[in-house]
């Protein structure tokens, strides 16, 4: 019987990292239900965001895992819906946007687990990339406390994050069409 390989210090606070996104997404995100914007989540969501920063940092350190990389996307989605439609509830957000992001992020997962299943791997995407970020931005701003309440440039923002979104998601299917007839 094979034994499991050791992690590395780095693959475990790695996992630690992304592990408190997925502890901490309700918690900041009861907290906009109680007060946003506020500088509390303000703060908490940047910090929040740096985790996912240094956990990638640390997992290239000791070579990503199959687990620690379904963990980091999962917590990512997480921390996204749970923000996104506390700020809908809050008012922040249109629902509309807010939905159409959820559906790719979860639709993408889904996507991603089945084609893996049979052994095709679909790699991150710069666009992929590029979508967390303007996803993120667009979440910090409906938090930042000096924007308090301007719903044009935040609504702008959100509807730019639903094009990277689209786009991207387009892009992963393609892939996955392109990697399935590769295979056959």
């Amino acid at each position: 019987m094979q034994s499991a390989p050791a992690m590395s210090k780095f693959t475990v606070t790695a996992n630690l990292l992304t592990l408190s996104r997925i502890v901490f997404a309700p918690v900041v995100a009861f907290l906009v239900l109680q007060e946003n914007p506020s500088w509390l989540t303000f703060a908490l969501t940047w910090i929040l965001g740096i985790t996912d920063r240094i956990d990638g940092d640390l997992a290239r350190k000791s070579g990503p895992t199959k687990a620690g990389a379904f963990l980091d996307t999962l917590a990512d989605k997480i921390l996204l819906l749970f923000l996104g439609y506390a700020l809908v509830s809050q008012g922040a957000f249109f629902w509309l946007p807010m939905t159409i992001i959820a559906i790719r992020e979860v639709g993408m997962m889904v996507y991603r687990s089945y084609w893996q299943r049979y052994g095709l791997s679909l790699p991150a995407r710069p666009s992929g990339k590029y979508k967390a970020v303007v996803q993120g931005l667009a979440i910090v701003a409906a938090m930042f406390p000096p924007f308090g309440g301007d719903h044009i440039a935040i609504d702008i923002m959100l509807w730019i994050a639903v094009a990277f979104t689209v786009v991207s998601a387009l892009q992963y299917i393609v892939d996955g069409q392109k990697a399935l007839k590769d295979k056959l």
